[in-house]
């Protein structure tokens, strides 16, 4: 165990620049110019260019390639909620007006995220300027209005107050509020352009194009006929071959994508212009120029191209000598950044590589061209009239309705209210869900939804997937750190060493308690805050001398520490040090509204790279100096120290309290307002310091905003205090109990979830559901605590769901009236599972497989000696449970329809149709018809009658596919959610 934990860690390396970030990977803006033959200015343009961080023309050679994470950014299956949770579903809209007299929609529902019996509330406010979504947690004890609502949202002021919609039809309005956002299928251009080539005019005048165009194009999609084409056009003509015969077509991570390709547009020899050519590609937001030509000819510059449209163009070059492709991203100057980064050097061999690349890269580069403020504003306005005409609409029905039902606060349950009133209510939320099921169903045949492709889910390795680290851990954690490989906790039962598969050693008894730790293994040290209230103190330690006493398995108590107590820390509620080891160590210690700065001395012969020199005594304490005392108005409840360019007298410290972040200069103590909260309450939950290309910065995070602001030098004494262009905002899903920066990626730990995001534009990556999450240390390696029900055994009439069932009186199934661990059948876990940040930060390295979110296959032993079948632990529904709810329901739904489905056997029996070829380029099932191929994973509906197929993923590519005569519609509907086979 020593030797594991006693070398410096290479996570502790990382974890002292993992706030080191830059936007230089996504890379600069340039002002491109394009001149013709003659060398005649044509047209001028600022785009941001993307080639990597080498230069153009340097001779790669495969071996030096560095590898990027691709994710789809902001994915439609965590961001489409209204389709997700609500459609289908018995929830609440209510309609109001602010105190500006703007209308706003608000839709609130009850749900189990994902079947990981997490019950939570998501809710949605509809407003001109956008949606805003928030996850709030279910308490069966305490109610939750309207109002409660509102203000998690900042809506705290109303023109008049929100009443209930009680109308089956306002979902489909709002089904189309949430349209809005985006086109869930996308549409790119295509364009060919020969060597030598520099005028639009002559690359649309291209009738073929060459071998190596043509591979390309299988590269990226299937040919398809496009008369009688019933899958996503993309404005092409699917009835007269007006616009071609032909195309490319493919469906990536449940987008179904379309290609203009201008070899396959129809040519004109009289129109020198290529008019029907441009029609398309021109107003394609996103186009890809395939070269021809050596690296040396002139290239591709998007000036070149005359389209006010077209924000982002992807330049591919082919090289024949080692078989591989080149990418290079031109994006007009207001295309938020977006990723991912291109790798260094830019240049693919792996051909299916570069296809996932390239289409996550321009699926994420249209999404960004939106954010634009040509688009932005066309949307606002599209968004804020169609809720002022619903608002209109529906206001003279709202008067009319006069029952308790529209008095009632969201989570009131009516016990008393008349036997007639129940029966109409019950009649009401039946329609409601049948005319939601009828539009999600609708909205899915027509290809308006997206879908996560199961199999892509689970070949796909990520770097937030963690490490099971310790089993059925019976403490409960109070704060810890990372030493070495080993976990350094403070529990309930005193200071424990925890490694992976090993028993834990005690360090610590329970007499001393620690409230806050930090190990620097570089220093020799641990500094602990202690106890509480006006005893605590601030204690440091030789990792040395702990190492020793573990050897000699010496248990210290608090009466061993007294050595250990630094001077004038005594009442401190808080503390932080700085991130960054590069310079001195310094400390700040809260005690009240003071602030103690406390800095170490520098001594070479204490840092374990020279620890041959033994320290001078078993206590460090000697080591530390006093600094200065500052004074603050209030209690800081969040401290972050800042290093300041130099070092020398412009080092800060951000402090909250009340409802602001403000700057402390640590050599005079003037304090200076950061940053102000304008919300009637604040929680505070953390100040990251974060440095971008050398230059500090503050990622302030409270209630669900985090915000980015710059920290400028300070001027004469002063900090200058003013927004930046690189400052930006984005809202958490969730009030997070905790972040961490990752560079690229930003974590937040809420109390059953880890949603993960990008640093340096805020959008949403993944999210991971984790009942009863605590985080429990991530100064280096991430370590967080999961309490998970491993299911004993499978009751099926117990997840019986009914449609009637509202979100004010819940389910059972949905709502335990105990603790999950308590469950009858049920056996309590408590996990600790790790995220190595090499992982989060690091580029080519492999990634681990184990997931506390996955299915643990557990082998055991019977008395016999024998090896029993493998006991499947998970945190959603077994395998059994999903196919005894998939057959009750089947039959349910047979004897539902007027005609029954034919048998299994029988369709058997009937012709054999082609296998849906499976398709490496995606890792999926590739459509060859017009069918939509789209998800296999199952989840219950908690109201409503759903139909379910095989779950298992294995299968997926191995299923018979339906011909159109056999089967007319076939749907695999969304969000991993169920399957529907309708006759």
């Amino acid at each position: 165990l020593m030797k594991r934990f006693y070398s410096s860690s290479v996570s502790e390396d990382l974890g002292c620049r993992r706030g080191e970030f830059s936007r230089k990977h996504y890379g600069s803006v340039e002002l491109l110019i394009s001149s013709d033959a003659d060398g005649a200015i044509q047209r001028a343009g600022r785009f941001r260019v993307e080639n990597g961080s080498s230069g153009e023309n340097t001779d790669y050679t495969p071996v030096t390639w560095h590898r990027t994470d691709v994710h789809l950014e902001n994915p439609e299956y965590h961001t489409r909620w209204y389709f997700k949770y609500f459609l289908g579903k018995v929830h609440q809209n209510y309609v109001g007006t602010d105190a500006e007299k703007n209308p706003f929609f608000l839709s609130v529902v009850l749900s189990d995220q994902n079947n990981q019996r997490v019950p939570q509330y998501h809710s949605i406010l509809w407003r001109k300027t956008g949606t805003q979504k928030i996850c709030l947690p279910y308490s069966p004890t305490k109610t939750l209005s309207v109002k409660s609502i509102l203000s998690a949202m900042s809506l705290d002021k109303f023109e008049k107050s929100p009443k209930e919609i009680f109308h089956p039809e306002i979902q489909k309005d709002l089904l189309v509020l949430e349209e809005q956002e985006g086109s869930v299928n996308f549409k790119f251009g295509v364009l060919y352009a020969k060597d030598g080539q520099l005028t639009d005019d002559e690359m649309f005048s291209n009738e073929t194009g060459s071998e190596s165009f043509q591979r390309f194009l299988h590269l990226l999609g299937d040919t398809i006929t496009l008369k009688g084409w019933t899958g996503y056009r993309g404005g092409l003509d699917t009835k007269n071959d007006t616009t071609g015969t032909s195309s490319i077509y493919t469906v990536f991570q449940g987008h179904e994508i379309i290609f203009h390709v201008s070899t396959m547009l129809p040519y004109s020899r009289e129109n020198k212009q290529q008019v029907e050519r441009k029609r398309h590609i021109g107003n394609d937001i996103v186009t890809i120029v395939f070269q021809e030509g050596e690296e040396s000819s002139p290239a591709f510059k998007p000036s070149m191209i005359r389209s006010h449209f077209t924000h982002i163009f992807a330049l591919v070059r082919y090289n024949k000598q080692n078989d591989s492709y080149r990418l290079k991203i031109f994006s007009e100057e207001s295309v938020p950044l977006f990723g991912p980064p291109l790798p260094s050097p830019p240049v693919f061999t792996n051909h299916q590589e570069f296809r996932d690349f390239v289409l996550v890269k321009l699926i994420n580069g249209e999404k960004a061209t939106l954010e634009t403020p040509t688009f932005s504003q066309k949307r606002q306005r599209t968004l804020d009239m169609l809720i002022r005409s619903l608002y209109q609409d529906l206001m003279p029905d709202l008067h009319k309705v006069n029952n308790m039902l529209n008095r009632r606060s969201f989570s009131d349950v009516l016990p008393e209210s008349p036997k007639s009133t129940r029966k109409k209510e019950e009649a009401r939320q039946a329609e409601f869900v049948r005319l939601g099921q009828a539009l999600k169903l609708k909205t899915s045949v027509k290809g308006d939804a997206t879908a996560n492709l199961a199999t892509t889910s689970f070949c796909k390795k990520e770097p937030w997937e963690s490490q099971s680290f310790c089993s059925n851990f019976p403490h409960e954690v109070v704060c810890a750190d990372s030493w070495g490989q080993s976990l350094l906790v403070s529990t309930d039962a005193g200071i424990l060493l925890i490694d992976d598969g090993q028993a834990s050693v005690q360090v610590f008894d329970k007499t001393l308690q620690i409230k806050q730790m930090h190990v620097l293994e570089a220093l020799d040290l641990l500094i602990t805050r202690t106890d509480k209230g006006k005893d605590s103190r601030l204690l440091v330690f030789r990792l040395s001398a702990l190492q020793k006493d573990i050897e000699t398995k010496k248990i210290r108590s608090k009466y061993d520490c007294r050595e250990n107590k630094l001077e004038r820390t005594k009442g401190c509620h808080l503390y932080a040090i700085n991130t960054h080891h590069g310079g001195e160590l310094r400390i700040v210690v809260a005690i009240r509204n003071k602030l103690l700065l406390i800095t170490k001395k520098y001594n070479p012969c204490n840092s374990l790279s020279s620890s041959s020199s033994p320290p001078s005594s078993e206590s460090p304490v000697e080591e530390f100096q006093y600094i200065r005392e500052i004074c603050l108005s209030d209690p800081p409840v969040v401290m972050a120290l800042v290093d300041g360019p130099t070092g020398d007298s412009d080092n800060m410290i951000c402090v909250a309290y009340r409802h602001q972040f403000d700057l402390v200069n640590e050599s005079t103590g003037e304090s200076y307002k950061f940053h102000h909260v304008e919300t009637n309450k604040v929680n505070f939950v953390a100040a990251i310091d974060v440095y971008e290309d050398g230059e500090a910065g503050l990622l302030l995070c409270y209630n669900y905003v985090c915000q980015y602001r710059k920290v400028h030098p300070f001027n004469g004494g002063s900090p200058l205090i003013q927004t930046s262009a690189y400052d930006f905002h984005f809202s958490w899903n969730q009030v997070p109990s905790a972040v961490v920066c990752a560079f690229p990626y930003i974590l937040a730990f809420t109390t059953d979830s880890i949603e993960i995001r990008l640093v340096v534009n805020g959008n949403l990556v993944h999210t991971a559901v984790v009942p009863e999450l605590q985080l429990v240390a991530s100064r280096s390696d991430i370590y967080f605590k999961a309490n998970a029900a491993v299911s004993g055994t499978s009751d099926s009439s117990s997840k019986e769901l009914s449609s009637r069932n509202s979100p004010q009186t819940p389910t059972a199934y949905e709502i335990p009236e105990c603790p999950l661990s308590s469950l009858e059948g049920e056996v309590p876990c408590k996990n600790l599972y790790k995220i190595p940040l090499s992982n989060l930060v690091g580029r080519s390295i492999e990634r681990p497989l184990k997931s506390p979110l996955a299915r643990k296959v557990v082998t055991t032993t019977t008395s016999s000696g024998a090896a029993s079948p493998p006991v499947t632990h998970s945190l959603s529904l077994s395998r059994m449970e999903i196919k005894e709810i998939a057959s009750r329901t089947r039959k349910e739904l047979l004897g539902l329809l007027d005609e029954p489905l034919p048998k299994t056997e029988s369709a058997q029996k009937q012709k054999k149709v082609p296998r849906r070829q499976s398709d490496p380029k995606q890792g999926a099932v590739r459509s060859t018809s017009s069918d939509r191929i789209i998800s296999s994973s199952f989840e219950s509906y908690s109201e409503g009658c759903h139909l379910s197929t095989s779950s298992d993923p294995d299968n997926l590519a191995n299923r018979e596919e339906s011909s159109p005569s056999s089967y007319p519609c076939q749907l695999i509907s969304l969000y991993d959610e169920d399957i529907i086979d309708l006759k």
